[in-house]
């Protein structure tokens, strides 16, 4: 087998790159705030962003504009872009690491791998978002940080300017990287001279180099500051730690979290995910995956020829751990007094991009320093790599599930929602999915239902989720009436309660639209009060079934899907909405014969009751059987249609149906 050389080193980040992000892409899409940002640019254009983000965090609008004109709101395309961006970060920290320590070639690789590959940060996938609101900034501190190592090396004016041009760019546009700034003070500390001593004139010379990054640092500081005095910046509803009697307490345990985290926990997490569901076919998958990772790296690194030295690595391995330490421990700083928790495979771990660099020279370090044999270290690396490849796939999966609900919910929201007037609030108390809020989801709502929305008019559409929202400034009260009203940065819903649909999407069924006759709160009793004490709010004749249907776009959510049980249910209940109880039955036959059948019992209402106004008598207590057995929650739900089948069935027969199962239902105890 032929060895490697550096010039493979670029296609060995590139591979790993895809083996680590890049193998679910094609079904993976928007998330979080790349919604509003997408629709924004698609809406409003791209300038639109300066004004959104001024009251915010005013830098990051420049950034937003330049990517969003060049790329179209296309999930795919923003994903390949994301592992454009998360290869050139990589690349970038292997060069700002390599003008540091030009003679460690192989630790240097050790550690752009590690912070490639990175497995306590699962946002990767959020990517319209953190691109721009992150990593273009991250990219600009780490090309600072390596001018800064190169223009000490070989002193150059040019390359000064542009490590403080860098910087400005990796500070101001976001909060996330101010910890991160005295790092470049211990660089530039052990890369002085060593004939500059005694050891307080090293400091002294290092504090004078240093000096124009402080005071641009000190500048963003009062900036910060600034902003958040002015209540504007802060967006976070969180609150700051506080000088109580317990900080202490809470700084030590703070900082054991965030080093335990970056150190050992966010690469060993995987096992963790992997036990529980050995059998499963994405643990196999996982595993697969981890075992062909391993071996790949490995191999590539016993045939990779670097020329670097071996001398002098346990001075090289105590600076690595020197610096990473104080690293993790200030870029971690901001986000705990913020009062923000750092919780792995939670949205909060994208704080974890503070600290990723860091993490990266403290682990290589602690490994160069703990073991001391060649082969074993690199068994040990390629061991911690591969989990983190694993690690990467598993979290792509989550969102990859999260995804295809996001699309079965905006298709079987077009099928069983033609067209909504304008003005309408959709109201629910839960979303099936899980990197989604309402606000988030809004935007897809109105790419839907106003593809022809035009710049300076009201926000048509919106969804409200009560359990968040309900006596906060969107939506007061359910008083009929209430004003809701959802900001949206520079535009606005404005609705009331009086103009609103109530939605229930549960993650194990289909779409319902809740109504106070067919799906009252006495059907759905059961479920929590944020969603029954809304539903005599549901008004769907704001539906409109006589207009063009909602346009779903394809290079958002792909083709339509299959036509199975969602789609009937969905379709039943419109029918049901508009009285064609012939509809239904029709829309229940064809789903038994193609073999389909609801998950969710509620689900069969619709057609029991279009079975009973349709002479199916047996059909209709057949599945009021099948339903009552599978879901006793389901009581009170049957007793009300069977109640209203006793009054409306054109047959004696039917009347006297209805009693007799009322009757073994205890409808009337």
């Amino acid at each position: 087998m032929p060895n490697f050389t550096k010039k493979s080193v670029l296609a060995f980040f590139a591979l790993l790159t895809i083996l680590a992000y890049g193998l679910l892409i094609p079904w993976l899409g928007f998330y979080w705030d790349d919604w509003p940002f997408a629709w924004i640019g698609e809406f409003l254009g791209p300038s639109e962003f300066i004004p959104a983000f001024r009251p915010f965090r005013p830098f990051l609008g420049p950034i937003f504009v330049v990517t969003t004109s060049l790329l179209p709101p296309i999930p795919f395309v923003w994903q390949i872009f994301g592992l454009i961006i998360r290869l050139s970060s990589a690349l970038a920290a292997w060069w700002a690491l390599k003008q540091i320590w030009p003679e460690r070639k192989f630790q240097t690789l050790s550690v752009s791998l590690l912070f490639l590959l990175f497995p306590g940060y699962s946002q990767q996938w959020v990517a319209l978002t953190h691109i721009n609101q992150e990593w273009i900034s991250l990219i600009a501190y780490l090309l600072s940080f390596g001018l800064t190592a190169s223009a000490l090396r070989n002193p150059s004016k040019p390359k000064s300017i542009l490590a403080l041009l860098l910087l400005f760019w990796g500070l101001f546009p976001t909060e996330y990287f101010i910890g991160m700034e005295p790092l470049r003070l211990l660089i530039i500390f052990i890369l002085l001279p060593k004939n500059i001593s005694p050891f307080w004139m090293r400091i002294k010379r290092s504090l004078q180099i240093w000096t124009p990054y402080l005071l641009l640092w000190l500048a963003n500081a009062g900036w910060l500051a600034y902003y958040y005095t002015q209540g504007g910046y802060n967006s976070y509803s969180v609150e700051a730690s506080s000088g109580s009697a317990g900080v202490p307490l809470q700084l030590i345990q703070g900082i054991g979290d965030a080093i335990y985290k970056a150190v050992w926990l966010s690469w060993m997490q995987v096992i963790g995910q992997f036990s529980q569901s050995l059998t499963a076919p994405t643990t196999i998958i996982g595993l697969a995956l981890v075992l062909f990772t391993f071996t790949l790296i490995f191999i590539y690194f016993q045939r990779l020829k670097l020329g670097d030295s071996t001398k002098g690595s346990k001075i090289w391995a105590t600076q690595a751990i020197l610096i990473g330490l104080a690293g993790v421990l200030l870029g971690r700083a901001p986000s705990w007094l913020a009062g923000l928790p750092l919780k792995l495979q939670t949205t909060f771990d994208r704080l974890t991009i503070s600290i990723m660099f860091a993490s990266a020279l403290l682990v290589a370090g602690l490994l160069e320093l703990l073991i001391r044999n060649r082969k074993w270290r690199m068994i040990a690396l390629s061991g911690l790599l591969a989990l983190a490849v694993g690690q990467q796939f598993m979290s792509a999966n989550d969102f990859r599930r999260d995804w295809e609900r996001q699309r079965n919910l905006a298709w079987q929201l077009s099928w069983r929602i033609p067209a909504l007037e304008e003005g309408t609030a959709l109201i629910t108390h839960q979303l099936p999915m899980v990197y989604e809020s309402d606000q988030s989801f809004t935007a897809p709502l109105n790419w839907i239902y106003a593809p022809d929305y035009r710049a300076g008019d009201d926000l048509p559409f919106a969804l409200v989720n009560t359990e968040k929202r309900l006596g906060g400034g969107t939506i007061p009260s359910l008083e009929p009436g209430t004003p809701i009203t959802v900001p949206y940065r520079t535009v606005s819903f404005h609705g009331s309660t009086s103009a609103a649909i109530v939605i229930y999407a549960p993650k194990n069924g289909c779409l319902r639209v809740l109504d106070p006759v067919y799906a009252n709160e006495r059907v759905y009793n059961r479920e929590d009060d944020f969603l029954t004490d809304t539903i005599f709010l549901s008004d769907p004749s704001r539906i409109l079934t006589e207009t063009e249907g909602a346009t779903v776009p394809d290079f958002l959510f792909g083709k339509e899907p299959a036509h199975t049980w969602c789609y009937y249910s969905t379709k039943a209940e419109l029918a049901r909405q508009l009285g064609d109880w012939v509809e239904v039955a029709h829309l229940g036959n064809v789903a038994e014969a193609e073999g389909y059948h609801p998950v969710d019992a509620f689900e069969w209402l619709p057609f029991i009751e279009a079975y009973i106004y349709t002479e199916k008598l047996d059909r209709a207590e057949e599945l009021s059987q099948i339903a009552y057995q599978k879901e006793p929650r389901l009581h009170k739900g049957l007793c009300e249609l069977w109640g209203r089948g006793e009054v409306n069935t054109p047959l004696v027969k039917g009347e006297e149906l209805a009693k007799i199962i009322q009757d073994e239902l205890d409808c009337f105890p």
